[in-house]
């Protein structure tokens, strides 16, 4: 089967996630540059990257890469590029532009030469001056990167954090990407306690629950490509049913916890759960903050607390801080894993971080504070190294 290059956009600090999770999907050459993960696949890697990829943005082939120092040079290599071969006689096709520090700065100028240079080419390759563009949809991306063009066509459609089961929300919803992410980087396993004390639309526990019982994340949504006649229909069929096979059916030793003050976000949590298909793998109570200390050793905290840039008052968000290190300090054979936009929370919360990692949640730049905890006494899989391998799970990394 033909091999393609193929382009997975990711956010600022999922690079390495993203490069492991398509490494344990076979795709062993997959190396960052700028905002996304290059790799190569056939045909079916369209499918298998979209279906499993948890903290990707969007996968997206590479058409073709050239240095483009001005309008001229943009027109006359996107003209050469084989348009032909993904693009029918009838294909509807926007193309988006993205210029950075790039000569070519104008960005509807930089999509009208775009789609005129397509133009050109299709009507050499098809015979044809005119094009309805009343099929199938591909959207094009310019990329510019400096003096260095990148032309992709998107395959995913809606951005891939959107999973399909979340059609309730909470007021400060966490992306499904990002929450996948703070589950990957802990050293959570399926043999730990897992708690989320401000679970929100219940995000967090239910990537867990997905990684946990490895369910892929696209299992139940449409991409774009799937329309895409130069992607067999098999070739997804194969991909569903792999996606099947390879689900863990067991149950977690123990139930994953999400708890929320609020009686509307532990309802709309249950019902994300039930449409993720984990509602028996998840136990959401509503319960506040201050009712969380627990007799249970060596479980994990996952949370992304309430933060002023998107809700609660700064005094409040303070005080929120100060009170869950005094909470937090007795369970000392707990692992903590708290994302906040907070600049001062260690100062707040009373104790330095092991471990921190830049991330955005969404466009908010937040930091992923980490206090690992001791290893599970017989469970080395679930407390160190070994839990990476396990989980497709990244080392944290200090900043």
């Amino acid at each position: 089967m033909e091999e393609v290059e193929l382009s997975a956009v990711v956010a600022f600090g999922m690079e390495a996630i993203v490069v492991r999770e398509l490494r344990a999907l076979g795709y062993e050459q997959a190396f960052v540059e700028d905002g996304r993960v290059r790799f190569r696949g056939d045909l079916s890697a369209i499918c298998r990257a979209n279906l499993w990829l948890r903290c990707a943005e969007r996968v997206q082939v590479v058409v073709g890469e050239f240095q483009a120092r001005n309008f001229d040079d943009l027109f006359d290599n996107v003209k050469e590029l084989p348009w032909e071969k993904w693009l029918p006689v009838d294909a509807k096709f926007p193309v988006d532009a993205r210029c950075v520090r790039s000569e070519i700065r104008s960005v509807p100028n930089t999509q009208k030469m775009v789609k005129r240079a397509i133009v050109e080419r299709l009507r050499k390759t098809h015979s044809r001056h005119w094009f309805a563009e009343t099929g199938i949809e591909y959207v094009i991306e310019a990329h510019l990167l400096g003096d260095r063009a990148l032309l992709t066509i998107d395959t995913t459609g809606d951005g891939l954090h959107k999973r399909g089961y979340r059609r309730f929300m909470g007021a400060a919803p966490l992306r499904e990407t990002v929450a996948a992410a703070l589950v990957k980087l802990s050293y959570w396993g399926r043999d730990r306690l897992l708690v989320d004390p401000f679970c929100g639309s219940g995000t967090i526990p239910i990537e867990a629950a997905l990684i946990g019982k490895n369910i892929a994340p696209g299992r139940n949504r449409h991409f774009s490509a799937q329309d895409w006649p130069q992607i067999p229909q098999a070739l997804w069929a194969a991909a569903h049913q792999e996606a099947r096979d390879l689900e863990d059916r067991r149950s977690f030793a123990m139930p994953i916890i999400g708890t929320d003050r609020d009686r509307e976000a532990v309802k709309t949590s249950k019902m994300n759960a039930r449409l993720a298909g984990v509602e028996t793998d998840i136990h959401f109570e509503r319960k506040d903050f201050v009712e969380f200390p627990t007799n249970r050793d060596f479980g994990v905290l996952i949370c992304n607390p309430p933060y002023g840039e998107r809700m609660g008052d700064e005094d409040e968000v303070r005080q929120l801080h100060h009170d869950m290190g005094e909470l937090l300090a007795s369970l000392d054979t707990w692992s903590l894993y708290i994302l906040t936009a907070s600049e001062r929370f260690e100062r707040e919360f009373g104790k330095r971080a092991d471990r921190r990692r830049k991330l955005f949640n969404a466009r908010i730049p937040c930091t992923y504070y980490q206090y690992l905890g001791p290893k599970p006494p017989g469970m080395a899989a679930a407390g160190g190294e070994e839990a990476d391998s396990e989980n497709g799970q990244e080392s944290p990394d200090s900043d």
